[in-house]
């Protein structure tokens, strides 16, 4: 529960108004139920004795008919008014959820922003923000309006048929609801929970299935794939039957319930009535009252089953992530400084306005983890970018300097236009002059010019056009320090030598700094820059 408390805390403060206005009607479709019932018992019960008395002609029946009418619309509209407040207020708080989890990303460093990227990890986002759409509508709400209900009704009882009468409804209700809520809570649980997490994992290996079919045919591994889905389908469907198990022991424990505290009801009515305390029309209302009782139950037992389900995305989601670490004041660059200043144990590098330098050094000895520091995307130390640390510099400002091409292209589906407009509003001529630079003008010009439609993750383009792709799209920037992981791989020579070229006939006045496995002798580097990082 106490993973639950934060989430609760942030949906209800989303949308406050609407919220209280949902429980409110919540409360009010409960109590106009429990005097409905309450109010045809006690009409049934009186004309009935007054019909065996021979007084029926002078019984007022329309007053007590006209407060039926009123509670059935009144309950009718309440129901509707509850049901659009409460879902409306839900869905805005859901909202909120996600921009709240959105701005903690931001702070994330590299390496766990691109974990973000998988397609497991989205998946498993997505899943628990929908999983925590009950947690308002299916648990706090009902459980609210359940025990707020039960106390006004418990009072207007003991007003109305006496306080034995409403103590044998309250505590045959409340304590004893609790306790299979209690026990539902615990036998659902771990099903509820693995159900969720299995059902995740079977959409995520549908996914990489599909996607990954070409080569599981190939290697003759597509039979055992598909044996695997339908193993984990099987033990999700196990969970399923477990936690529908404890669900309809739940629902005839509670019928059994209501049963026992409307017998009860009866009991200590009748004693009254009996020993002349109240009269029997009086009596037959908590009868009525606790039969509409039950009304609250249901709902709120829906939410409980989930409660595994629940708690298990409210512990990933309300999981806080490392972030980086922030400073509270703000720098300016400062123009006269060297573009890029590297003064580390392993490196030490100066870089000023139109200078190249390439990086060379085995996989893993930190090329791209340097990278990732100059952008501000991971805790840096020893690195200036015009005489001011990255992580002092604001988010606008360090954005507008420094522009990263990374090792594994971005690309959208749809068309050429449109993944390079993500670099900001550009014009036609100057998109073909940065594909000109980076060597794919011509190739495109032959499929369709900028029109050129691409799939899903820029699928309809080969690994190094697409390479080239992202390559042009930085170009569209105009940075002032270019970071190049990788630029060359996956181009023949001739056509890296030609887009290394392009990159600085196309950028005359930035900074660049690559990391290469190869071409590093190209003309476009300063020889004195080539250094390798060691481990």
């Amino acid at each position: 529960m106490k993973s639950l408390l934060p989430i609760i805390r942030l949906l209800l403060t989303a949308e406050p108004k609407s919220m209280v206005r949902g429980a409110a009607l919540s409360v009010i479709v409960l109590l106009m139920g429990a005097a409905l019932l309450g109010l045809s018992g006690w009409f049934i019960t009186a004309t009935g004795i007054a019909g065996l008395a021979g007084i029926g002609i002078a019984f007022d029946v329309f007053r007590p008919s006209a407060g039926v009418r009123f509670l059935a619309l009144g309950r009718t509209a309440a129901r509707y008014g509850e049901r659009l407040l409460t879902h409306d207020a839900t869905l805005r708080a859901l909202a909120a959820l996600r921009v709240s989890l959105l701005r903690r990303q931001v702070g994330l460093d590299a390496r766990a922003l691109v974990r973000l990227r998988g397609e497991a990890e989205l998946t498993r986002i997505i899943s628990d923000v929908d999983a925590l759409d009950g947690v308002i509508l299916r648990l706090f709400l009902p459980g609210l309006a359940a025990l707020v209900t039960h106390l006004i009704v418990f009072l207007m009882l003991g007003w109305l048929a006496g306080w034995a009468v409403a103590s044998a409804v309250l505590v045959g209700y409340v304590p004893f609801a609790a306790f299979v809520f209690w026990r539902l809570a615990r036998q659902s649980v771990v099903p509820s929970g693995q159900s969720e997490s299995q059902a995740q994992a079977l959409r995520r290996g549908i996914i990489d299935m599909i996607r990954d079919r070409q080569a599981l045919i190939l290697r003759a591994r597509i039979a055992k794939r598909e044996d695997d889905m339908l193993s984990l389908d099987g033990s999700s469907r196990k969970m399923m039957r477990a936690l529908d198990l404890s669900d309809r022991n739940a629902a005839a424990a509670l019928s059994i319930l209501t049963a026992a505290v409307t017998g009860l009801a009866l009991m200590v009515g009748a004693a009254l009535v009996a020993r002349g305390a109240i009269n029997p029309a009086t009596g037959a209302i908590g009868v009525f009252v606790a039969l509409a009782l039950a009304e609250a139950l249901p709902p709120l037992a829906r939410g409980v089953a989930d409660y595994g389900k629940m708690t298990g995305a409210a512990e990933r989601i309300g999981h806080a992530p490392k972030t980086m670490p922030e400073t509270t004041a703000k720098s300016h660059a400062k123009l006269d400084a060297p573009v890029l200043t590297i003064d580390t144990p392993n490196l030490t590098l100066r870089l000023d306005v139109g200078e190249a330098a390439a990086l060379t050094g085995p996989s893993g000895g930190g090329k791209t983890s340097l990278l990732m520091q100059v952008t501000g995307m991971a805790a840096s130390d020893g690195i200036l970018i015009f005489g001011t640390r990255p992580d002092e510099l604001s988010e606008s400002a360090l954005r507008e300097i420094v522009t990263m091409v990374p090792q594994r292209s971005a690309l959208i589906a749809g068309s050429i236009r449109e993944n390079l407009s993500l670099s900001g509003g550009t014009g036609d001529e100057e998109m073909w002059q940065a594909l000109a630079a980076v060597a794919l003008d011509g190739v495109l010009r032959a499929r369709g010019g900028l029109e050129t439609q691409l799939g899903e993750g820029g699928t309809g383009l080969s690994g190094g056009q697409a390479r080239r792709l992202t390559l042009a799209r930085a170009l569209l920037r105009k940075p002032k320090l270019l970071l190049l992981d990788e630029p060359t791989e996956g181009l023949d020579d001739a056509t890296a030598t030609l887009v290394l070229s392009g990159i600085r006939k196309a950028s005359p006045d930035a900074a660049i700094l690559a990391t290469l496995h190869r071409s590093v002798d190209h003309p476009v580097f300063d020889i004195s820059k080539k250094l390798n990082i060691s481990r």
